[in-house]
């Protein structure tokens, strides 16, 4: 689904512009080549999933750390009177755009250059910054919430289950999951430890959701979708952030950013954050003991060089505690740190180089430990052949070394292991009609240490008969490779195994077939539908040993299936102060085994989907600068897990009390004292209603 979402209309926070540079072309062929400041690259991670819910946890430890102080001290040794004055606005003045203008916005994730959003094939749903204040989300995983063409289902305190077009699980392993870049990524199951995944909301521009597959781009996570979490940059985040609060579940929380200018072409911005979270609470009543706090800091520096180039550094420190009934505390620390640097030489040609590195720790005393380091590499190169096509090629380099620490509980084994993941990639893009008919072919090659080869093919084609509507259609194919779960999983950790991973473990395939419609009707209104249809083959199983043994059960890939659905999105600006957006999916999946597989689940350890989701939200500009915000959904029942289906609403009350100053009061399961989103009935946790107060002061 593509509904289309408020944004600034300031050139500085403009997703069309980089920091000191251009603003994109506008013809259809030719797009501006320069990316956005935060802009992702082609990912080269391969993919996998934990089978058994109970298996995979992400874990957190607290102490602002070494990111912190680095930001603290950085911003107090700067002399303020080098610090660029910041174009401060009223928040009022955020909610300007009209439709037209929203229409046109500028989004990297589809073809991974700057395209107009109305005429992009794919289904891909926009999350601003306004957005994300505007709902109240105190999370990554929580303004996710805002994309319709997700579903995201809270588990406890600190997990989550987010996925696109169905295969939800707390180990969902076909969504690709980028932050500025960085692929948010663990060879383990190919997965999202969701709970570490965080930054200060108030620095991110914008979040681009993709349904469907982009593997001919991104790689072998982007089976099903991507996410593409974009912050600002440094400088359009200058000046001083405080924001604050606390409340019932959400016991404090609190935050700071400093952005500041070194010289007149060299921004910073550093900042630090800190939560504490109550614990969830299952069906007797009784507390989980989860109650958790983390704390995260970072800095950026943006460097405007001559000649069209742009050289950008950032990185994150976390360090947090979870607690547990036994055991010990679950502990998780962690660090990142990234290299970008872009040459522009027209608006139609640009070469990207980026690296990053990427370092976790987690521990789960008596269950498990991991210590990740990442590496990777990629370059990307646009440039025009002729007078109707855009050449997109790329390659990439990643590295990862993994050190498992096994227990009595489960196994990876051997435990530490190297993987090396190589990729490339060429995409054309071709105007057929010039600004009507866009044709865009491509493929991704990428050798991986488990398979070898794998190709992602696909070919879109978009229609735009008038600038405000497009028609537009996809066939494409996507593999999620092996992870270690697949192949090198036993539990329990010592012989004999009840479970252990298929050493002969294949990809998992996809073949998508795409349809979607997008059109502005009147200057008020905006609609977009897509439709759906994913052939699944060699898709995970659970294999009984051979006769007359009855154990172990073997992973192995022995089912296959279907998937189809639709997507639907509304937003109507009935006022100047009302602006209204509803939203509606349905999903239905099948899986079956393939003759020779002596698999019984049917897919039901792969899949924990609703069949139907609808949102409905409003956002509303009371007089004396007031703000009133409220957020309807229904999520249908998850059969295979016996979840019922339920109706929850969200609530936020805003003040403007002053140009700097603006207070909120946020309201999350207003409906319910608790309820439950997910989970087997026997283990599962229910979400409690939360009510928390936010300060938020910029200068």
């Amino acid at each position: 689904m593509d509904t289309k979402a408020t944004r600034s209309v300031s050139s500085k926070g403009d997703p069309c512009i980089e920091s000191g540079g251009r603003v994109a072309g506008s013809r259809p062929t030719r797009r501006a080549a320069k990316p956005l400041p935060g802009d992702s690259w082609p990912s080269s991670a391969g993919q996998g999933a934990l089978p058994p819910e109970s298996i995979g946890s992400p874990w957190t430890r607290s102490a602002f750390g070494w990111g912190l102080a680095l930001a603290l001290g950085l911003a107090s040794s700067i002399d303020a009177a080098t610090v660029a004055d910041p174009p401060l606005r009223p928040a009022s003045e955020l909610k300007k755009l009209s439709l037209d203008e929203l229409f046109d916005q500028e989004i990297v994730s589809v073809s991974k250059h700057a395209e107009r959003f109305a005429g992009a094939a794919s289904a891909i749903q926009v999350i601003t910054q306004e957005d994300i204040r505007r709902s109240g989300a105190s999370s990554v995983p929580e303004a996710l919430r805002l994309a319709p063409n997700l579903t995201v289902a809270r588990v406890d305190s600190r997990q989550w289950a987010i996925s696109s077009r169905g295969f939800n699980s707390t180990s969902a392993n076909k969504l690709l999951v980028l932050m500025d870049g960085r692929a948010i990524y663990t060879p383990l199951y190919s997965g999202v430890f969701w709970d570490v995944q965080d930054t200060l909301l108030e620095d991110v521009d914008r979040v681009e959701v993709i349904s469907g597959p982009g593997g001919t781009l991104w790689g072998a996570n982007a089976v099903n979708g991507v996410i593409n979490v974009i912050t600002k940059s440094a400088k359009d985040s200058q000046g001083l952030l405080l924001s604050g609060g606390g409340g019932s579940e959400l016991n404090g929380f609190g935050g700071l950013r400093y952005g500041g200018r070194l010289s007149s072409n060299l921004f910073y911005r550093v900042y630090g954050k800190h939560f504490d979270r109550d614990s969830t609470r299952f069906a007797n009543g009784e507390q989980a003991t989860n109650d958790w706090h983390m704390s995260q800091g970072g800095l950026r520096l943006d460097w405007d060089l001559a000649e069209g180039q742009l050289l950008t550094a950032q990185g994150d420190y976390y360090d947090g505690t979870i607690a547990q009934p036994s055991r010990g505390d679950i502990r998780v620390e962690g660090g990142n740190f990234i290299g970008r640097w872009t040459r522009t030489f027209s608006d139609e040609s640009h070469l990207k180089l980026q690296l990053y590195y990427d370092y976790s720790h987690r521990i789960m005393p008596g269950t498990f430990e991991e210590e990740l380091h990442t590496y990777d590499l990629d370059l990307q190169h646009q440039f025009p052949a002729g007078e109707r096509q855009v050449i997109l090629w790329g390659t990439g380099y990643r590295f990862m070394d993994d050190h498992v620490g096994n227990s009595a509980a489960l196994a990876f084994l051997p435990a530490q292991v190297t993987r090396q993941l190589v990729s490339g990639f060429i995409q054309d893009g071709i105007s057929l009609v010039p600004e009507q008919l866009q044709l865009t072919l491509g493929a991704k090659l990428e050798h991986n240490d488990f398979t070898g080869l794998e190709t992602q093919p696909s070919a879109r084609l978009a229609w735009t008969p008038t600038t405000r509507q497009t028609v537009w259609t996809a066939i494409s194919r996507a593999v999620r490779t092996p992870s270690r779960i697949d192949r090198e999983f036993f539990s329990p950790g010592s012989p004999p195994y009840f479970l252990e991973g298929g050493p002969n473990f294949e990809s998992e395939e996809l073949l998508a077939y795409e349809l979607g419609y997008r059109v502005q009707p009147h200057r008020q209104i905006s609609l977009s539908a897509s439709a759906f249809f994913n052939d699944y083959d060699d898709i995970r199983s659970v294999e009984k040993a051979a006769p007359p043994a009855p154990r172990p059960l073997v992973i192995g890939y022995g089912l296959a299936g279907e998937a189809y659905g639709a997507e639907f999105a509304v937003e109507y600006r009935a006022t100047d102060r009302w602006r209204l957006r509803a939203s509606y999916t349905h999903l239905q999946i099948r899986l079956r085994p393939k003759p020779g597989s002596s698999d019984t689940t049917n897919g039901s350890g792969e899949s924990h989907d609703p069949n139907h989701q609808l949102a409905i939200r409003s956002s509303m500009d009371l007089p004396w600068r007031l703000e009133w915000d409220t957020g309807l959904r229904y999520v249908s029942r998850i059969a295979n897990q016996n979840v019922p289906a339920y109706t929850e609403l969200e609530a936020r009350f805003g003040w403007n009390a002053t140009r700097n100053l603006e207070l909120s009061i946020v309201g999350q399961n207003l409906l319910h004292a608790h309820h439950v989103e997910f989970g087997a009935p026997a283990t599962r946790q229910e979400v409690e209603r939360t009510v928390f107060g936010k300060v938020t002061w910029r200068f």
